[in-house]
């Protein structure tokens, strides 16, 4: 079995796969991006922990599936199939939030929360595949080719879609403004 600098042995983890860390060690780097992008698909704080649980459960458990390739890259696709299945669910039985309304973590003024919830409005509108480049690219900064892999949609797909979001969150965020955003050039 491969050893690591410090003498450890790591799991086997593929025939083509480095040895350096191992499969946790490098999971749990993982989880602030992982949060970051599950809150962002779901839309709440609390469905976004569970849907980021889910998804390390699930890697932890499948490990072995993982075929030594970019660790990012296979947790980013299952976190997207693990929403994408919820979504469907959630269409044939839809349920209505008890709260209604999440509270911003971090907000320390009116003005921020005002314009927190003006993105979160702005990004509610956009439909999930949408979202979920949109955040790939801006956000986690993947390259079209690693956000087409990843959600598994042809580039063309990917660069469509997250020419439509962008214009989406102008028109939505400018209609507010007295000035209108410009196109950048």
């Amino acid at each position: 079995m491969p050893q690591n600098p410090d003498g450890m042995k790591d799991e086997k983890r593929g025939s083509n796969s480095p040895a350096a860390g191992s499969f946790e060690t490098e999971m749990l780097a993982l989880i602030p991006m992982l949060r970051r992008y599950s809150r962002s698909l779901s839309r709440s704080d609390a469905d976004g922990e569970d849907l980021l649980q889910d998804c390390v459960e699930k890697a932890l458990a499948n490990k072995r599936q993982w075929r030594g390739t970019a660790l990012k890259t296979w947790a980013y696709t299952i976190m997207t199939n693990l929403y994408r299945n919820r979504h469907r669910a959630e269409k044939r039985h839809p349920s209505e939030s008890l709260d209604g309304h999440e509270s911003i973590a971090g907000a320390e003024t009116f003005s921020d929360t005002l314009e927190n919830d003006r993105l979160h409005g702005a990004l509610a509108l956009l439909s999930p595949d949408m979202r979920a480049v949109l955040m790939l690219v801006t956000v986690e900064g993947y390259s079209y080719q690693e956000a087409a892999e990843t959600l598994s949609i042809p580039l063309g797909t990917v660069m469509s879609r997250l020419s439509r979001a962008r214009e989406t969150l102008r028109q939505h965020l400018a209609a507010d403004n007295i000035i209108p955003l410009r196109r950048p050039r």
